[in-house]
Order: C-alpha cells, then structure tokens, then sequence
C-alpha cells in the first residue's frame, strides 16, 4: 500500500537572472535575461513528489502578500494538500538566483515568512496530517532549525520516514540530524556537518573529504549522540549520488548523460523523488535510482519546477526514450 510524502520547509518566489557567466565578489556582469518563478526547496520538493503520483502534503508558511497567494495557487494546481500552510503577517520568501551558461547557480534567500514557522505551527499541522507507518516525511532547512526538528520527532514517533535534506547546512548537529532515518547532503552541506560533528567531539575531520568517509562518520554514534539511523545518501551533481548505509559497502550511482542548461531544483527534484518512491514502497536503492534520474532530467529544462519530471516522462527517460 503506498503512503503520502509530507513535505515540511519553504515557499519562495524564485527571481533569476541568467547570464553567459557568475560575478566574482565585487564584480557586475550585465546582459542577463531576467524571469521570475516559483520555489522554495519545500515547495520544489512537494511538486517533484506530486508529479511523480505521490499523494503529497506541505507544511509551511507564505506571507500575506501578493506573491503569497500566487504560491499558494501554484501549489494548489499541482494537486498539493495544503491544510499545513499557514498564513503569517509580512512578505512571502524570495529568492535571488544567478545562473550562468552552463547551468551553474548562486542563490540568496530572504526567508521572511519561513523564518517565521515555528516547532508549534509544525506540530499542530502535523497532529491535523496524522503520518502513517506508510508515509514519509521529508523535512528541509529553509525553516527554523527548532521547526524543522520538530518536523523529525513528530515523524518519527508516528513511525513515519523522515528524511532530513540539510539544505542550508549551518546549524545542524545530531540533535537534529540524529532524528533523521535519512540524510541527503549534496557534497559541500556533507562536508559542512561533518566537519562542525568532528569538532564537538574534538577530533579531526576524517580522509580529507571524501564523500564515503564523511558520510559514513555520520551514520555512526559518538559521545555527541546518534547517527543518521538508515543512510546518508550523497548528491554529486553530475557525477550521481553514493548510498550509503551502517555495515554496507557504499551504492554508487551514475547520473545518466545529458545536455544540462539549468541545475536549479536538481536537487529538489532529487528529493521529492525519492521521498515519493519510498512512499510508494520501492526499497531505498530503487527510490535512489529513480530519484538521480529525475534530478538528471530535471536540468534539462530552465526553471526550479518546470523541468521536474512527471511519471511517464521519467519511465520514459529510464527506458532510454
């Protein structure tokens, strides 16, 4: 029977420009084209699950303005429940996307509204949602940490999934990350944790780096607390994704080859797909496989949301069509 994917974390209004190339600091490049879209990496992630059939949940927060109701709207198209989203007083976030050439991004975000979410807002949502054994909970970072490890001690004592996408990495430790089955760093927010893990317990950072290592001193207890409980699972960007998991050797993942115009919400993308083929019951390697060929396809197009995959467009992609 497959479950819901909850998704608790951010809306932003999305502003980019795009250019031939990015700014060095204190640098303008001009010539970019401008365009404006929806995201948020909570929001990003609740589409991906939707479009891939996933019966899909979002709690979070938008402001009382007009870009606020433009998101909600956006959400609501995609088939969203959104009976978690709450209203605040002030504006929605905004995001500020440079994209170059050849897909590369920065991104700064305001997160007026979602800085305002808070452990109670997510607990009340999260009574009203009810997670099941069968659901999965997939939480992010663009919210307060103490909301987001709210998120993760509602799941996980409802016996829910919980996958904890670090995304910003400053600020989590194990008491956060210790509550996630899951974890699904990108290869700089790996480093960042690990590094910031290795200090509290006054040791030095393992291997020089490497993702296999990192992620594994993660997965593993320390005097600091729990690991990660079920995997760590890497995103590389073009190069895959590794998995890896407490006594297993690590499951690396090629990306499939493609033309990458635009890597913003790849790894949104990444997520929600694979909270939403573990919510439909494949095992974890599977949702993984799945989920890095959706981030691939994703890139394809330009746009956070509007290359993420729907269902037949990713089985057609893995079929080789």
């Amino acid at each position: 029977m497959s479950g819901r994917v909850i998704v608790v974390g951010s809306v932003n209004v999305d502003l980019v420009a795009r250019g031939e190339r990015l700014p060095s600091p204190g640098e303008t490049v001009t010539g970019a084209e401008y365009s404006r879209h929806h995201g948020g990496k909570g929001g990003n992630q609740a589409v991906a699950a939707a479009r891939l059939g996933a019966a899909t949940a979002f709690v979070g927060a938008i402001g009382d303005d007009d870009l606020g109701e433009d998101a909600r709207t956006a959400l609501v198209s995609e088939g969203i429940g959104l009976t978690g989203l709450a209203v605040v007083p002030g504006p929605t976030g905004v995001a500020l996307i440079l994209v170059d050439a050849g897909g590369e991004n920065l991104i700064s975000v305001a997160s007026a509204a979602n800085a305002a979410v808070t452990p109670d807002m997510i607990l009340a949502a999260l009574a009203d949602l009810r997670p099941a054994t069968t659901d999965v909970v997939l939480v992010g970072h663009e919210i307060p940490t103490s909301a987001a490890r709210a998120a993760l001690l509602a799941a996980r004592a409802a016996g829910a999934t919980t996958i904890l996408n670090p995304a910003p990495a400053a600020g989590i430790d194990r008491s956060t990350f210790g509550l996630a089955d899951i974890l699904t760093p990108n290869r700089g927010e790996l480093a960042t944790i690990a590094a910031a893990d290795a200090q509290r317990v006054g040791r030095a950072a393992r291997s020089g780096g490497e993702p296999d290592a990192l992620g594994r001193s993660l997965l593993e207890q320390n005097s600091d607390g729990p690991g990660v409980r079920r995997a760590v699972v890497v995103t590389l960007g073009p190069a895959g994704a590794l998995v890896l998991r407490p006594g297993r050797e690590v499951f690396d993942l090629a990306a499939p080859a493609v033309k990458a115009i635009d890597s913003v919400g790849a790894g949104d993308t990444f997520n929600g797909a694979l909270a939403a083929g573990l919510a439909a019951g494949l095992d974890l390697d599977e949702a993984a496989r799945r989920a890095v060929a959706a981030g691939a396809l994703a890139t394809t197009r330009a746009g956070a949301r509007e290359g993420m995959p729907n269902a037949m467009e990713l089985d057609r992609f893995l079929a080789g069509g």
